[in-house]
């Protein structure tokens, strides 16, 4: 084999191999693309922030612990969202009003955090 013929051997090699690669990567590209696209149609299909949230008690049996706006940093983990009447008869039954966002304001409620 001459030394022409070992550099030519050397090419084709060296271009399968970049293209196996570009192969590689144009699949990995898609990918990102496709995931991308999913992650964009999911946040347009979330549902919006609910305005209000109402912290539950300790068990199913217990009475609300709190109201709270929307975007409270209190609101604990189980709270779930729901509408202004909810909120607003919620307090009128007397579960107060989150003391840090006080949403009794904002619903023009006149209760009183504990």
């Amino acid at each position: 084999m001459s030394r022409l013929d070992m550099l030519r051997f050397a090419r084709r090699v060296v271009e399968q191999h970049t293209a196996r690669q570009l192969d590689l990567i144009d699949r990995w590209i898609a990918e990102e693309e496709r995931r991308q696209a999913e992650r964009q149609r999911g946040e347009q299909a979330r549902p919006p922030a609910p305005q209000w949230l109402l912290e539950p008690g300790l068990n199913k049996e217990s009475p609300s612990v709190y109201v709270h706006a929307g975007g409270c940093w209190n609101a604990g983990r189980r709270s779930r969202g729901v509408d202004q009447d909810a909120a607003l008869r919620t307090l009128a039954e007397g579960v107060p009003p989150c003391p840090h966002c006080r949403p009794d304001k904002a619903l023009g409620h006149p209760s009183r955090p504990r």
